[in-house]
């Protein structure tokens, strides 16, 4: 059941789960946009989504580790692994 290409059942499912939670996450900044124009929101509402903004930031910090950790790094191509330069690992 690998998944080392980014294709398979595994991605798509995380892929879809990251979709999810980045749109909640758009969601709840429209939410506290609207509640801190509110001048009477009471401490505790404000409060609580204090909480959700840091459950949906930790969420976006999450993803971009994740995908970040998906990227091929310098000199490296998506499917070929490292560049070949014809140097040596230690030139």
């Amino acid at each position: 059941m690998s998944d080392a290409d980014g294709a398979g059942y595994l991605s798509r499912l995380a892929d879809e789960m990251e979709a999810v939670q980045l749109q909640m996450g758009t969601e709840l900044i429209g939410h506290a946009r609207l509640l801190l124009r509110d001048r009477k929101a009471a401490a505790q509402e404000l409060r609580y989504l204090s909480n959700r903004l840091i459950e949906a930031l930790q969420d976006a910090l999450r993803i971009a580790e994740s995908r970040g950790g998906r990227l091929p790094g310098p000199g490296e191509c998506e499917s070929d692994g490292p560049a070949q330069t014809g140097k040596g690992p230690s030139e």
